[in-house]
This record gives structure tokens, C-alpha cells and sequence, in this order.
């Protein structure tokens, strides 16, 4: 089985690498973890990990700036429902659009919502103490603990967050896990083999390697 963490430019992929790889030593030690730079290396992958930091448009023109890349994802999510996992930007990147700058970008549309800055969302007036970014320990509110890669995570499990925009679901059920921040943060959201994390796992210590290892363990 190959475990392919794409890189298209954006994303702490030594990190990344390596807790996905700790993760897999406990529990699927004889797959391959692969670092997938072409729609090619993705084509052999049964499991697909899509991280991501910066702004909303670099990753999305990094990712569509590879040739045959979105087309190929497209593929092997939603037709052929490999195991998928979106970290921070990747996650974002399955809204229907994202607003930076004053523009509306197209995201992959497997999930529908917007991403939006936090700004917009925070009444900053009625909560001086927070600061955007977002950025620090969080408590994780779980509304779906029986899910596969929920269910190992105990409750108010504290985990990483640095991020500026928000995922603003249009559907509440796709919110597996939110964490509280002036406003209702999707931290956690998933529609049928589709998995993404707001929060950063390869940063949030025992939690993340829980929660990377429920991934790894998942059967959707």
C-alpha cells in the first residue's frame, strides 16, 4: 500500500513526512510512504494525504500549476474513494471558494462552504483578546466521537491551530469536531472518504499521532 503526502509547493512536508511516518510504524509498517510530485506518483497511491500553508490562491494555482494533478485527485477521491486527509490549506482548498484580497477563488467543491477570513467572522470589539491569527492550543468539541478516526481522541483533546480564514460550512453535518475562538471553528469536517483537519496533527503531539493514526487505520 502506498501513503503519498503530495507536494506541490505548499506544506510542511518534512513535518508532515515524519508524523505520518511515526504513525504508520505502529500501524501499517510495511506501507510506502511516498512524497508525490506528479499526477503519475499520485495515480499509485490508496491513501492520499493533501497538507497546505499560506494563502488559499498560491496553493490553489501551486496545485493546479501540476499537470494533471487536480484532474487525477478528482479521480481517485471522489470516483474511486481513496482515503483522503486535507491538513489547514488543504483543507481549505475542498471549499466551493475562498475570499482573499477582496476576490472569490474556486476551490475543489468537494465540500460545500466558503472559506472566509476570521476577521469577518470574529467580532474582535466583543473579544479584544483574541488575535488573528489563530495560533496556539485549542480544545477540540467532538460531535461525532464514534467516527473511525474520532473515536481514539478522548474528549477536550487539546490540538495546534495557525490559521487566519475559516472553513464557513454550508452543510452543519459535515463538522465532525469544532474548536471555540470568538466564533465556531469547523476543526474536523468529512463527507464519506473525505477528511480534512483545520488544525495541524504533525504539530499537536500525542493528539495528532492519535488522530494521524486513525487515519491510517480507516476503512470508510
Amino acid at each position: 500500500m502506498n501513503i503519498g503526502i503530495i507536494d506541490y509547493g505548499s506544506g510542511n512536508l518534512h513535518s508532515v513526512h515524519n508524523a505520518v511516518r511515526h504513525a504508520a510504524s505502529e500501524t501499517c509498517p510495511d506501507d510506502d510512504i511516498l512524497r508525490v510530485t506528479t499526477a503519475e506518483e499520485l495515480a499509485a497511491c490508496d491513501r492520499i494525504i493533501l497538507p497546505g500553508v499560506g494563502h488559499f490562491a498560491d496553493c490553489f494555482a501551486g496545485l493546479s500549476g501540476v499537470d494533471g494533478m487536480i484532474d487525477t485527485l478528482t479521480e481517485l477521491v471522489k470516483e474511486k474513494a481513496r482515503p483522503f486527509l486535507g491538513i489547514c490549506v488543504g483543507m481549505q482548498l475542498l471549499a466551493d471558494t475562498g475570499s482573499e484580497g477582496g476576490q472569490t477563488i474556486a476551490g475543489l467543491g468537494w465540500i460545500p462552504g466558503q472559506v472566509r477570513h476570521l476577521a469577518d467572522l470574529v467580532s474582535l470589539s466583543e473579544a479584544p483578546q483574541l488575535k488573528i491569527p489563530h495560533m496556539g492550543w485549542n480544545h477540540l468539541q467532538l460531535h461525532q466521537p464514534e467516527h473511525a478516526v474520532l473515536a481514539e481522541l478522548p474528549a477536550r483533546t487539546q490540538v495546534y491551530f495557525v490559521h487566519s480564514f475559516m472553513f464557513q460550512l454550508a452543510q452543519p453535518s459535515d463538522c465532525l469536531a469544532s474548536a471555540s475562538y470568538g466564533v465556531d471553528i469547523p476543526a474536523v469536517i468529512g463527507r464519506d472518504n473525505v477528511l480534512a483537519t483545520q488544525f495541524h496533527p504533525e504539530k499537536s503531539q500525542q493528539a495528532g499521532q492519535a488522530f494521524l493514526t486513525g487515519f491510517l487505520r480507516w476503512r470508510p
